[in-house]
């Protein structure tokens, strides 16, 4: 297969790109913008592959994804690109409705017009996998419920607002036009090449800093975390195995706590680290309670068993194993971390071309 990826400079879908040339013999077009979130450092170890192409496309420019389809002719479509960090939606929400609604919308006329032209067997073959999370589902009321692919949309941001509207514009385009869809809603992921505004790449290297860390109101929101590289697999057997027309959840089953979650990060820098920055007694010392953000989710869960029982996917890693081997890449690559911390990782969005050189 040719699978055309957007976003596959970001955290999820530099997994995606990775996990595919890895471990199949599946050719891969990366569609990335390289916004601040999109980093060819992390793809470095398959940029070289022959079967690995990037393009430097913006998927608001409607003429390029027009040429992109035309010239690669790819057998499907796993669409990652968006605006994803709600503080962010939340201070500029412009860019989201821009990106993940009018960069879907272009995606989906892009793909729909590639489709039509294809014959009736490469029709039926070809699959536009849409990639979203389970923040459009809102907050979950009770303890023990779950979000299943039927929950009705109630997102609370920005962002999830904008990711809602996505998912219902593929939707609308399988059933107004007959492109063959599948929808993804995923948990908070975490693990290798996590952009460090994020959760848990933050807390890594605020702690090994001797900075604070910062924890949203008391720290009891709950989230289902899932290892990136468990997601990666899921999104694969997804666009490969999964029904047109569909909807997978796909989670950790790691119910945790954000305040717990950093807990655990401190005890993992205390065994790996036991040389703090100077004043330092604790890790979890640095722990500070900030205001929360207003309309802050208190609880998400996925149930996971229709994936499980159509497709037989499950996560191989636990929270405890996935949070280990996250800590223990972030110890171990430094000089990746550091240029992003730095912002010179930014130089390598400037003179690219197809098959990642630069």
């Amino acid at each position: 297969m040719k699978i055309l990826i957007t976003g596959g400079a970001g955290f999820i879908g530099s997994a995606v790109v990775r996990h595919i040339i890895n471990n199949t013999n599946d050719s891969v077009i990366n569609v990335d913008k390289l916004t601040y979130a999109g980093n060819l450092e992390s793809l470095i170890t398959v940029e070289n592959d022959e079967r690995y192409f990037f393009e430097q496309v913006d998927i608001c420019d409607k003429a390029e994804l027009d040429r992109l389809f035309i010239e690669y002719r790819p057998d499907a479509v796993m669409h990652l690109a968006a605006e994803s960090h709600v503080d962010r939606s939340i201070d500029g929400p412009a860019e989201f409705i821009q990106t993940n609604i009018v960069g879907t919308y272009n995606m989906l006329e892009a793909a729909r017009t590639y489709w039509s032209g294809l014959s009736d067997e490469a029709k039926q073959a070809f699959r536009f996998h849409h990639i979203s999370t389970d923040e459009v589902y809102g907050d979950l009321e009770g303890t023990d419920d779950l979000f299943i692919e039927t929950t009705s949309y109630e997102p609370s941001s920005p962002y999830s607002a904008s990711k809602a509207s996505s998912d219902h514009l593929v939707r609308a385009w399988l059933r107004t036009y007959g492109l063959p869809t599948i929808v993804t809603n995923c948990s908070n992921n975490y693990g290798p090449y996590h952009f460090p505004e994020k959760l848990i790449p933050l807390m890594i290297l605020n702690a090994l800093d001797g900075k604070a860390l910062p924890v949203y109101g008391d720290g009891m929101q709950i989230r289902d975390w899932l290892f990136v590289e468990d997601h990666a697999r899921a999104l694969y057997k997804v666009v490969t195995e999964g029904a047109v027309g569909e909807t997978y959840n796909i989670g950790g089953h790691n119910e945790k706590a954000n305040i717990d979650v950093v807990k655990a990060i401190c005890s993992l820098l205390e065994e790996l680290v036991p040389n703090k920055p100077e004043g330092i007694a604790h890790y979890q010392d640095l722990i500070t309670y900030v205001t929360d953000r207003p309309g802050h989710d208190v609880r998400y869960a996925i149930d996971a068993s229709k994936i499980e029982k159509e497709l037989g996917w499950i996560p191989e890693e636990t929270f405890e194993s996935g949070i280990r081997a996250t800590v223990e890449w972030y110890l171990n690559n430094k000089q990746w971390w550091s240029r992003v911390l730095d912002g010179s990782y930014a130089g390598e969005r400037l003179g690219v071309s197809v098959k990642g050189t630069k």
